[in-house]
């Protein structure tokens, strides 16, 4: 059975791409390779895989065959060369800042981070002489003015988790490659239904799996995403020249892959993989409906009189709404809001009132969720640190699902009444 070329629309290849039924004994969903090594006919066999003379399996730590199938669908929908899936979202990250650094290296990152990445960056990095210099992702003068001679890579969300902000793509890369930087984008909030990186310039794609990708809050994951165009100089990067030696354009990964991702042991569960391609094949039609949803649920919102107010980069006067036209190209707005009531005690009572919707620590999901970050995953941060990341007391950050919009408000609505 051929293969669907590349030219079939997103809603297309997220279905068919990496599929290979024939091989599989005519499954149209892929094998769970459920095994901890391979079987290797001869010594010479084994060796020349050791070497990296093939792409034959040795242990699941190093590769698996279901984990290979949705590498090479995610490495197709962003638009990479290849990929590497990860046992989550922070592996992801941790494996690829690594690749890129050294003792006493530096690098630049938006200040609008997701809880565990801006602990990373500021607390567990800084422990071992490695230096994050965060700024607002939206101010390049910024950006440009913490750029130095130790800076070895730019690292941006494309939608900021929880402030919704949106950075200039193809001006950061610009910056970034004049300066002789990769541009590192974490996509996981706008997928590559929303956008894709690589193709306004950046470098390297993260991605969350968990999410949206698949979207049914059924397994954890994550996956580096090399795009293969970066010639990594040896003034910056004088540790890539045996990686460029053996893999070329896909160095970056190579050294993802043998420095961080076999030897920390951050491996996908196959079956963990295997449920992502599921939820795959709905991604198109479920990032439809929940930005649809997020749409709809924003407007809801910012009528209410118990609401202060409503972040949605969807709105025209939002900042960022400049942006999000321009990157997302009027798909949609993201499937996240963020929405202030008079103060925590409201937003508890609120919460306890939901039917509905799930209050749970997870976004992306086919359900719609709703948290208070201020008083759950923020809760260890000192009040001055949440506010410069965009968390209020006051604040519950809602992920639009893609269940009924009408029911959605109907659970809003009476959650919302009587609480002044």
């Amino acid at each position: 059975m051929p293969k669907p070329p590349q030219s079939h629309r997103f809603d297309t290849l997220v279905i068919h791409s990496g599929q290979e039924p024939l091989s599989w004994e005519g499954a149209t969903l892929p094998p769970i390779f459920q095994t901890a090594s391979h079987l290797h006919p001869t010594a010479e066999s084994l060796s020349r895989t050791f070497a990296g003379e093939t792409t034959d399996h040795i242990y699941q730590r190093l590769t698996n065959p279901t984990n290979r199938t949705l590498e090479n669908k995610l490495a197709l929908l962003e638009g990479g060369r290849g990929a590497v899936v990860m046992s989550s979202g922070m592996a992801a990250v941790t494996n690829a800042c690594l690749a890129l650094l050294r003792a006493g290296d530096e690098f630049i990152s938006g200040n609008s981070l997701f809880m565990s990445t801006y602990l990373l960056f500021t607390k567990v990095f800084a422990k071992y002489g490695l230096k994050a210099r965060l700024v607002e992702p939206t101010d390049l003068k910024a950006v440009a003015g913490a750029i130095n001679n130790r800076t070895r890579f730019i690292y941006l969300e494309t939608i900021g988790n929880p402030k919704l902000d949106i950075p200039d793509l193809a001006a950061a890369a610009e910056l970034a490659h004049a300066h002789n930087l990769p541009l590192v984008v974490d996509n996981t909030l706008a997928t590559p239904f929303l956008c894709r990186p690589l193709e306004w310039g950046a470098d390297v794609v993260l991605h969350s799996t968990t999410k949206y990708l698949n979207g049914h809050g059924s397994a954890v994951g994550g996956v580096v995403i090399d795009g293969g165009t970066f010639p990594w100089p040896a003034d910056r990067f004088p540790d890539f020249k045996p990686f460029i030696d053996r893999k070329g354009p896909l160095a970056f990964l190579d050294k993802v892959w043998r420095e961080q991702h076999i030897n920390f042991g951050t491996t996908a569960a196959p079956f963990h993989s295997f449920l992502t391609m599921i939820g795959l094949d709905t991604l198109a039609l479920r990032m439809e409906r929940s930005l649809a949803n997020a749409s709809l649920l924003a407007r809801f919102l910012k009528e209410r009189p118990e609401v202060a107010w409503v972040n949605y980069p969807g709105f025209d006067n939002h900042q960022s709404h400049p942006a999000a036209l321009r990157y997302f190209e009027g798909k949609g707005y993201g499937g996240l809001i963020t929405f202030g009531l008079k103060d925590q005690a409201a937003c508890f009572a609120f919460i306890s009132r939901l039917r509905l919707i799930y209050h749970l620590a997870n976004l992306g999901d086919c359900k719609t969720l709703v948290i208070h970050p201020w008083s759950s995953q923020y809760v260890s941060f000192d009040d001055d640190t949440r506010r410069e990341l965009g968390i209020f007391p006051e604040m519950i950050r809602l992920s639009a699902g893609i269940e009924a919009a009408e029911d959605i408000c109907a659970d809003l609505d009476q959650a919302l009444n009587g609480l002044g």
